[in-house]
Protein backbone atom coordinates (compact mmCIF):
# COMPACT_ATOMS: atom_id res chain seq x y z
CA UNK A 1 0.00 0.00 0.00
CA UNK A 2 1.41 3.51 -1.29
CA UNK A 3 0.70 5.97 1.81
CA UNK A 4 3.13 8.82 0.75
CA UNK A 5 4.91 10.29 -2.11
CA UNK A 6 7.62 13.12 -2.36
CA UNK A 7 7.87 14.49 -6.03
CA UNK A 8 11.24 16.04 -7.09
CA UNK A 9 11.20 19.38 -9.22
CA UNK A 10 13.89 22.34 -7.66
CA UNK A 11 13.70 23.51 -11.69
CA UNK A 12 12.56 26.42 -12.80
CA UNK A 13 8.80 27.39 -12.26
CA UNK A 14 7.85 26.06 -15.49
CA UNK A 15 9.67 23.20 -14.59
CA UNK A 16 7.66 23.01 -11.51
CA UNK A 17 4.46 23.72 -13.15
CA UNK A 18 4.48 20.95 -15.27
CA UNK A 19 4.98 18.33 -12.78
CA UNK A 20 1.42 19.07 -11.40
CA UNK A 21 -0.06 16.65 -13.58
CA UNK A 22 1.34 13.93 -11.10
CA UNK A 23 0.02 15.53 -7.98
CA UNK A 24 -3.73 15.42 -9.74
CA UNK A 25 -2.89 11.74 -10.82
CA UNK A 26 -1.82 10.77 -8.10
CA UNK A 27 -4.34 12.02 -6.16
CA UNK A 28 -6.97 10.94 -8.32
CA UNK A 29 -5.58 7.20 -7.65
CA UNK A 30 -4.80 7.49 -4.37
CA UNK A 31 -7.27 9.81 -2.93
CA UNK A 32 -5.75 9.18 1.05
CA UNK A 33 -2.43 9.37 0.33
CA UNK A 34 -0.21 12.21 1.64
CA UNK A 35 1.61 13.48 -1.26
CA UNK A 36 4.23 16.32 -0.42
CA UNK A 37 6.77 18.13 -3.14
CA UNK A 38 9.70 19.40 -2.89
CA UNK A 39 11.38 22.58 -5.15
CA UNK A 40 13.59 25.42 -4.94
CA UNK A 41 13.97 27.99 -2.48
CA UNK A 42 11.70 30.71 -4.40
CA UNK A 43 9.29 28.23 -6.04
CA UNK A 44 7.45 27.04 -3.11
CA UNK A 45 4.60 29.64 -3.44
CA UNK A 46 2.63 28.12 -5.88
CA UNK A 47 1.74 25.07 -3.98
CA UNK A 48 -0.24 27.75 -1.29
CA UNK A 49 -3.88 26.70 -0.56
CA UNK A 50 -2.82 23.63 -2.63
CA UNK A 51 -6.11 20.66 -1.97
CA UNK A 52 -3.50 17.76 -2.40
CA UNK A 53 -0.48 18.76 -1.29
CA UNK A 54 0.88 17.82 2.56
CA UNK A 55 3.70 19.40 2.89
CA UNK A 56 6.41 21.47 0.63
CA UNK A 57 9.86 20.53 1.09
CA UNK A 58 12.44 23.58 0.45
CA UNK A 59 15.75 22.89 -0.65
CA UNK A 60 17.61 26.37 -0.51
CA UNK A 61 19.88 26.50 -3.66
CA UNK A 62 21.32 30.33 -2.95
CA UNK A 63 22.76 30.45 0.45
CA UNK A 64 24.64 26.98 1.87
CA UNK A 65 24.03 24.79 -1.08
CA UNK A 66 26.29 21.80 0.05
CA UNK A 67 24.86 22.36 3.49
CA UNK A 68 21.45 22.54 2.89
CA UNK A 69 21.60 19.46 0.38
CA UNK A 70 22.57 17.62 2.89
CA UNK A 71 19.70 19.12 5.92
CA UNK A 72 16.90 18.31 2.64
CA UNK A 73 17.89 14.61 2.64
CA UNK A 74 17.79 14.15 5.81
CA UNK A 75 14.60 15.99 5.83
CA UNK A 76 13.60 13.30 2.90
CA UNK A 77 14.82 10.52 4.56
CA UNK A 78 12.74 10.83 7.75
CA UNK A 79 9.69 11.49 6.27
CA UNK A 80 9.84 7.25 5.61
CA UNK A 81 8.09 8.12 2.08
CA UNK A 82 6.45 4.57 0.26
CA UNK A 83 7.63 6.51 -2.79
CA UNK A 84 10.26 9.20 -4.15
CA UNK A 85 9.03 10.58 -8.01
CA UNK A 86 11.85 12.54 -9.48
CA UNK A 87 11.07 14.07 -12.38
CA UNK A 88 15.28 16.11 -12.73
CA UNK A 89 17.64 14.36 -14.63
CA UNK A 90 20.74 15.70 -12.12
CA UNK A 91 23.48 13.89 -10.41
CA UNK A 92 22.21 15.75 -7.12
CA UNK A 93 18.20 14.81 -7.42
CA UNK A 94 19.84 11.67 -8.13
CA UNK A 95 21.06 11.11 -4.76
CA UNK A 96 18.46 12.29 -3.20
CA UNK A 97 16.11 9.72 -4.50
CA UNK A 98 18.84 7.18 -4.28
CA UNK A 99 19.37 7.55 -0.80
CA UNK A 100 15.50 8.67 0.51
CA UNK A 101 14.74 5.24 1.82
CA UNK A 102 11.68 4.81 -0.24
CA UNK A 103 10.35 1.68 -1.57
CA UNK A 104 9.69 2.76 -4.66
CA UNK A 105 12.66 5.15 -6.41
CA UNK A 106 11.26 6.35 -9.81
CA UNK A 107 13.10 8.39 -12.70
CA UNK A 108 14.61 9.41 -15.65
CA UNK A 109 17.52 6.37 -16.93
CA UNK A 110 19.46 9.73 -18.07
CA UNK A 111 20.22 10.43 -14.17
CA UNK A 112 23.29 9.60 -13.58
CA UNK A 113 22.10 8.15 -10.23
CA UNK A 114 19.42 5.62 -12.42
CA UNK A 115 20.89 2.37 -11.48
CA UNK A 116 19.69 3.03 -7.91
CA UNK A 117 16.25 3.57 -8.73
CA UNK A 118 13.87 0.71 -8.26
CA UNK A 119 12.27 2.38 -11.95
CA UNK A 120 14.07 3.80 -14.43
CA UNK A 121 11.93 5.51 -17.15
CA UNK A 122 13.28 6.44 -20.64
CA UNK A 123 13.36 10.10 -21.15
CA UNK A 124 12.81 11.06 -24.70
CA UNK A 125 12.73 13.67 -27.00
CA UNK A 126 10.30 12.96 -29.75
CA UNK A 127 7.74 15.35 -31.57
CA UNK A 128 4.24 15.23 -30.27
CA UNK A 129 5.31 14.14 -26.52
CA UNK A 130 4.88 16.86 -24.92
CA UNK A 131 7.34 17.16 -21.42
CA UNK A 132 3.89 16.17 -19.02
CA UNK A 133 3.95 13.09 -21.01
CA UNK A 134 7.34 12.58 -20.08
CA UNK A 135 6.73 13.15 -16.40
CA UNK A 136 3.57 11.24 -16.17
CA UNK A 137 5.22 8.09 -17.77
CA UNK A 138 6.77 8.04 -14.56
CA UNK A 139 4.08 7.33 -12.58
CA UNK A 140 2.24 5.22 -15.54
CA UNK A 141 2.62 1.82 -13.59
CA UNK A 142 1.16 3.35 -10.66
CA UNK A 143 -2.02 4.76 -12.12
CA UNK A 144 -2.96 4.77 -16.24
CA UNK A 145 -1.32 6.38 -19.25
CA UNK A 146 -4.54 8.87 -19.43
CA UNK A 147 -3.32 12.40 -19.96
CA UNK A 148 -4.04 15.19 -16.84
CA UNK A 149 -2.98 18.84 -17.81
CA UNK A 150 -1.17 20.98 -15.41
CA UNK A 151 -3.13 22.84 -12.64
CA UNK A 152 -2.19 25.74 -9.89
CA UNK A 153 -4.89 26.59 -7.30
CA UNK A 154 -5.24 30.51 -7.39
CA UNK A 155 -7.40 31.54 -3.63
CA UNK A 156 -10.10 33.95 -3.77
CA UNK A 157 -8.03 36.34 -2.02
CA UNK A 158 -5.35 35.83 -5.03
CA UNK A 159 -8.54 36.92 -7.38
CA UNK A 160 -9.50 39.58 -4.68
CA UNK A 161 -5.96 40.78 -4.82
CA UNK A 162 -6.02 41.98 -8.25
CA UNK A 163 -9.45 42.71 -8.75
CA UNK A 164 -8.92 46.55 -9.15
CA UNK A 165 -7.01 46.09 -12.29
CA UNK A 166 -9.67 42.86 -13.88
CA UNK A 167 -12.48 44.60 -13.94
CA UNK A 168 -12.79 45.44 -17.63
CA UNK A 169 -11.03 44.00 -20.67
CA UNK A 170 -7.37 43.70 -20.80
CA UNK A 171 -4.62 41.20 -22.17
CA UNK A 172 -1.69 40.57 -20.41
CA UNK A 173 1.84 40.75 -21.75
CA UNK A 174 4.47 39.19 -20.11
CA UNK A 175 7.81 39.80 -22.30
CA UNK A 176 10.47 38.50 -19.90
CA UNK A 177 12.39 34.72 -19.82
CA UNK A 178 15.36 33.57 -18.21
CA UNK A 179 17.01 32.89 -21.95
CA UNK A 180 17.82 36.57 -24.16
CA UNK A 181 17.35 34.21 -27.20
CA UNK A 182 13.63 33.29 -25.86
CA UNK A 183 12.89 37.44 -25.93
CA UNK A 184 10.69 38.73 -28.78
CA UNK A 185 12.54 41.97 -28.75
CA UNK A 186 11.30 44.90 -27.46
CA UNK A 187 10.77 47.23 -30.49
CA UNK A 188 8.36 44.29 -31.78
CA UNK A 189 6.14 44.70 -28.76
CA UNK A 190 6.08 48.15 -28.78
CA UNK A 191 4.86 47.73 -32.78
CA UNK A 192 2.42 44.90 -31.69
CA UNK A 193 1.48 47.59 -28.56
CA UNK A 194 0.40 50.71 -31.08
CA UNK A 195 -2.41 48.24 -32.36
CA UNK A 196 -4.01 47.60 -29.68
CA UNK A 197 -7.16 49.80 -28.96
CA UNK A 198 -6.37 52.42 -26.41
CA UNK A 199 -9.25 51.80 -24.66
CA UNK A 200 -7.94 48.57 -24.11
CA UNK A 201 -6.03 47.99 -20.63
CA UNK A 202 -2.72 46.63 -21.34
CA UNK A 203 -1.28 44.36 -18.11
CA UNK A 204 2.64 43.71 -17.98
CA UNK A 205 3.89 40.55 -15.54
CA UNK A 206 6.92 39.30 -14.86
CA UNK A 207 9.47 39.38 -12.58
CA UNK A 208 11.62 42.33 -10.94
CA UNK A 209 14.36 41.57 -13.37
CA UNK A 210 11.63 43.02 -16.22
CA UNK A 211 10.84 45.77 -15.38
CA UNK A 212 13.65 47.53 -16.88
CA UNK A 213 12.47 46.06 -20.18
CA UNK A 214 8.59 47.18 -19.27
CA UNK A 215 8.78 50.36 -18.62
CA UNK A 216 10.58 50.83 -21.82
CA UNK A 217 8.08 49.04 -23.78
CA UNK A 218 5.41 51.01 -22.01
CA UNK A 219 7.54 54.10 -22.25
CA UNK A 220 7.93 53.74 -26.31
CA UNK A 221 4.65 52.22 -26.86
CA UNK A 222 2.69 55.07 -25.42
CA UNK A 223 0.06 52.57 -24.81
CA UNK A 224 -2.11 55.39 -22.26
CA UNK A 225 -3.80 52.20 -20.27
CA UNK A 226 -0.54 50.10 -19.60
CA UNK A 227 0.28 48.96 -16.28
CA UNK A 228 3.49 47.39 -15.41
CA UNK A 229 3.11 45.09 -12.71
CA UNK A 230 6.28 42.79 -12.87
CA UNK A 231 7.92 41.98 -9.34
CA UNK A 232 4.43 43.57 -7.89
CA UNK A 233 2.30 40.15 -7.96
CA UNK A 234 2.86 36.24 -6.50
CA UNK A 235 2.96 33.82 -8.90
CA UNK A 236 -0.96 32.98 -7.87
CA UNK A 237 -1.51 35.94 -8.29
CA UNK A 238 -0.24 36.22 -11.26
CA UNK A 239 -2.27 33.41 -12.58
CA UNK A 240 -5.30 35.12 -11.20
CA UNK A 241 -4.84 37.93 -13.55
CA UNK A 242 -4.05 35.48 -16.68
CA UNK A 243 -6.91 33.80 -15.71
CA UNK A 244 -9.63 36.16 -16.88
CA UNK A 245 -7.71 38.14 -19.65
CA UNK A 246 -9.34 38.37 -22.83
CA UNK A 247 -5.65 37.23 -24.40
CA UNK A 248 -2.08 36.81 -22.48
CA UNK A 249 0.74 36.96 -24.80
CA UNK A 250 4.07 35.54 -23.40
CA UNK A 251 7.64 34.16 -24.63
CA UNK A 252 8.57 30.12 -24.45
CA UNK A 253 8.74 31.09 -20.77
CA UNK A 254 7.04 31.13 -17.32
CA UNK A 255 4.21 32.55 -17.88
CA UNK A 256 2.90 30.36 -20.46
CA UNK A 257 2.82 26.96 -18.54
CA UNK A 258 1.26 29.13 -15.58
CA UNK A 259 -1.37 30.22 -18.22
CA UNK A 260 -2.03 27.29 -19.15
CA UNK A 261 -2.23 25.77 -15.47
CA UNK A 262 -5.04 28.10 -14.76
CA UNK A 263 -6.74 26.84 -18.06
CA UNK A 264 -6.48 30.73 -19.27
CA UNK A 265 -6.29 32.02 -23.19
CA UNK A 266 -2.05 32.04 -24.47
CA UNK A 267 -0.46 32.96 -27.46
CA UNK A 268 2.88 32.08 -26.78
CA UNK A 269 5.65 33.08 -28.84
CA UNK A 270 8.55 30.79 -29.75
CA UNK A 271 11.97 32.28 -31.29
CA UNK A 272 15.03 30.19 -30.76
CA UNK A 273 13.50 27.11 -29.24
CA UNK A 274 10.01 25.01 -31.31
CA UNK A 275 7.07 23.85 -29.86
CA UNK A 276 8.23 20.12 -31.05
CA UNK A 277 10.47 19.69 -27.79
CA UNK A 278 7.40 19.48 -26.03
CA UNK A 279 7.15 22.80 -23.76
CA UNK A 280 3.79 24.23 -25.59
CA UNK A 281 0.91 25.78 -24.52
CA UNK A 282 -1.52 23.32 -23.15
CA UNK A 283 -4.73 25.81 -22.79
CA UNK A 284 -8.02 24.63 -24.85
CA UNK A 285 -7.72 28.79 -26.15
CA UNK A 286 -3.97 28.13 -27.02
CA UNK A 287 -1.59 29.68 -29.84
CA UNK A 288 1.48 29.19 -30.88
CA UNK A 289 3.68 32.09 -32.91
CA UNK A 290 6.74 31.77 -34.40
CA UNK A 291 9.06 32.40 -37.39
CA UNK A 292 7.18 30.88 -40.63
CA UNK A 293 10.86 30.89 -42.80
CA UNK A 294 12.69 27.65 -42.49
CA UNK A 295 16.07 29.03 -40.74
CA UNK A 296 18.93 26.05 -40.76
CA UNK A 297 19.78 27.22 -37.05
CA UNK A 298 17.01 26.85 -35.59
CA UNK A 299 16.39 25.42 -32.97
CA UNK A 300 19.77 26.78 -31.51
CA UNK A 301 19.48 24.88 -28.04
CA UNK A 302 16.76 23.43 -25.54
CA UNK A 303 16.29 25.87 -23.46
CA UNK A 304 17.68 29.13 -24.98
CA UNK A 305 20.79 31.09 -25.07
CA UNK A 306 22.69 34.41 -23.80
CA UNK A 307 22.78 35.75 -27.34
CA UNK A 308 21.86 34.45 -30.84
CA UNK A 309 25.10 31.95 -32.38
CA UNK A 310 24.59 34.06 -35.81
CA UNK A 311 24.18 37.46 -34.86
CA UNK A 312 21.11 38.14 -36.48
CA UNK A 313 18.12 36.75 -34.29
CA UNK A 314 16.20 36.27 -37.50
CA UNK A 315 13.75 33.86 -35.31
CA UNK A 316 12.61 36.83 -33.63
CA UNK A 317 12.88 40.33 -36.15
CA UNK A 318 11.22 37.97 -38.83
CA UNK A 319 8.08 37.26 -37.13
CA UNK A 320 5.61 39.88 -37.87
CA UNK A 321 3.63 41.30 -35.12
CA UNK A 322 0.42 40.85 -37.51
CA UNK A 323 0.92 36.98 -36.22
CA UNK A 324 -0.22 38.58 -32.84
CA UNK A 325 -2.40 40.54 -33.80
CA UNK A 326 -4.88 38.25 -35.39
CA UNK A 327 -5.22 36.55 -31.49
CA UNK A 328 -6.53 40.26 -30.04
Amino acid sequence: MLNKFLIIQTASIGDVILATPLIEKLHLFYPEAQIDVLVRKGNQDLFLNHPFIRNILIWNKINHKKRNFLWTLYDIRKNHYDAVINLQRFFSTGILTAFSGAKLRIGFNKNPLSLCFTSKIPHVFHEGIHEIDRNLNLIKELTDDTRIKPKIYPSNTDFKNVSNYTKSVYYTISPGSIYPTKHYPSKKWVEFISQINKDVTIIFLGSEADNQNINKIIRLSGHPKSINMAGHLSFLESAAVMKNAKMNFTNDSAPMHLASAVNAPVTAIFLSTIPAFGFGPLSDQSYIVENTKKLKCRPCGLHGLKSCPKGHFKCAYDIDVSQLTEHL
